[in-house]
């Protein structure tokens, strides 16, 4: 399976996507930038977090003028998966790709740490690996991690199952019924607010992300290799 990590002005994690999926999930990632991408040969694409061109006027916000939205949209059109991380995910709600929109964490401070989540929907592309209710700890770290929809959004959220992952802990940032994840309304784009590329080592404090990258590659293998 061939990832394409989609790399802008800014973004930091991508090194770390890049090391989860080729050196951990044993798939192919190759960096994409911005203002060269093509994205029709790829299965998967991935948005990683950082601040994307400073994070000026607001996270996400200028990366909506980028030559690679047009791909990025045709690829979403073309049902394959893809994947929004931190400030990846905030791409994505300004690209209207997913619902929603980000506020300042309501401390109104940068906040880092690790967040305990509960899986809400494991009948997805991203989440198949893990089981319906499951707790998991991964890390986050964000100055915009309050995730706002408003009351009709979010009865349709709740209605069609797009919501992935909540916090059960102190650590949602003040995000609207605690959602850490929410997926589009076909499934096929998801965005979280942590981090699981961050989460898929023992060596770096635990395994609890790797199960996402998992379901990502068991979808496709499904669709491209079990086919007789």
């Amino acid at each position: 399976m061939k990832f394409a990590i989609l790399v802008f002005p800014g973004s930091s994690c991508d090194v770390d996507m890049h090391h989860a999926i080729n050196e951990v999930l044993g798939e192919k990632a190759d960096y994409v930038w911005h203002t060269e991408a093509n994205l029709e040969d790829f299965d998967a694409v991935i948005i990683p977090s950082g601040s994307s061109y400073g994070d000026y006027l607001r996270p996400g916000a200028l990366a909506k003028g980028s030559p690679a939205v047009e791909s990025l949209i045709s690829f979403v059109e073309s049902k394959k998966p893809v994947l929004g991380v931190g400030n990846g995910f905030q791409i994505l709600t300004e690209l209207h790709l997913l619902p929603g929109a980000f506020l300042q964490n309501k401390e109104l401070l940068f906040k880092s740490g690790n967040a305990k989540l509960k899986v809400e929907n494991a009948d997805s592309i991203f989440t198949s690996e893990y089981d319906e209710g499951q707790e998991i700890t991964i890390p986050f770290a964000q100055a915009y991690g309050n995730y706002y929809v408003d009351k009709t959004t979010l009865a349709e959220l709740n209605e069609n199952g797009q919501i992935t992952f909540t916090y059960k802990d102190e650590n949602d940032n003040g995000s609207t019924e605690k959602i850490a994840g929410v997926l589009n309304e076909y499934g096929n784009v998801l965005g979280i607010l942590p981090l699981p590329e961050r989460a898929i080592e023992e060596l770096i404090g635990g395994t609890d992300g790797l199960p996402l990258f998992k379901s990502i590659l068991k979808r496709w293998n499904e669709n491209n290799v079990n086919q007789s």
